[in-house]
């Protein structure tokens, strides 16, 4: 027959396990671009590092939800739009943004642009998204939900549009020749 555990034995081991639970874990990439998960800091010679918050699944650096980061890992977004679409285009972005979904936006605006349309979706026809392989023609919300449900992106994420607005560079800035040389980008084209 077993003997109840002494209430202050209980006191101690629950303590041990709160300092486990709160402990500090800290991700960094090493010189050889290896990536350590440790609860000490990593050394000075690490490259890339964070600190990560012990039971959640955001980085303190401010990156996106896990599902999103492995949603835009194995299946990244593409939208196609163009000038003389205004109101699909915007509803596509939108509902992007609301999501919470990193996207690329290309702007068709020249050849290269339009031969890359062809490309992915057979037509000119815009908007269009691209959720890894998978094409969804026009702009239904059904229809791009049901698209990025099926890629795991959360239905509901941080909203995009002012982390776009903190890290987007001032169009006004650049030069007028560089400006007209360079296709629309959306806010979350890479740069």
């Amino acid at each position: 027959m077993s003997k109840p555990l002494p209430a202050a034995l209980g006191l101690v081991v629950g303590c041990l396990f709160a300092a486990a639970a709160s402990a500090q874990l800290y991700r960094w990439t090493d010189k050889d671009g290896k990536v350590h998960y440790s609860d000490t800091p990593p050394p000075s010679s690490a490259g890339k590092s964070a600190q990560l918050r012990s039971g959640g699944n955001v980085a303190d650096t401010g990156t996106l939800p896990y599902a999103t980061q492995q949603a835009v890992k194995n299946f990244p977004v593409t939208i196609y739009t163009a000038d003389n679409c205004k109101e699909a285009c915007a509803d596509g972005r939108k509902l992007l943004q609301s999501r919470g979904v990193p996207f690329r936006e290309v702007a068709i605006a020249d050849e290269k642009s339009r031969e890359e349309l062809k490309k992915v979706s057979g037509g000119e026809e815009v908007p269009v998204m691209t959720v890894g392989k998978s094409v969804t023609k026009g702009f239904g919300a059904d229809a791009w939900h049901l698209a990025l449900d099926a890629a795991g992106y959360p239905r509901s994420g941080p909203p995009l549009a002012a982390q776009a607005q903190k890290g987007a560079p001032d169009a006004k800035a650049q030069p007028a020749d560089q400006a007209a040389d360079q296709p629309k980008l959306g806010p979350y084209a890479p740069r």
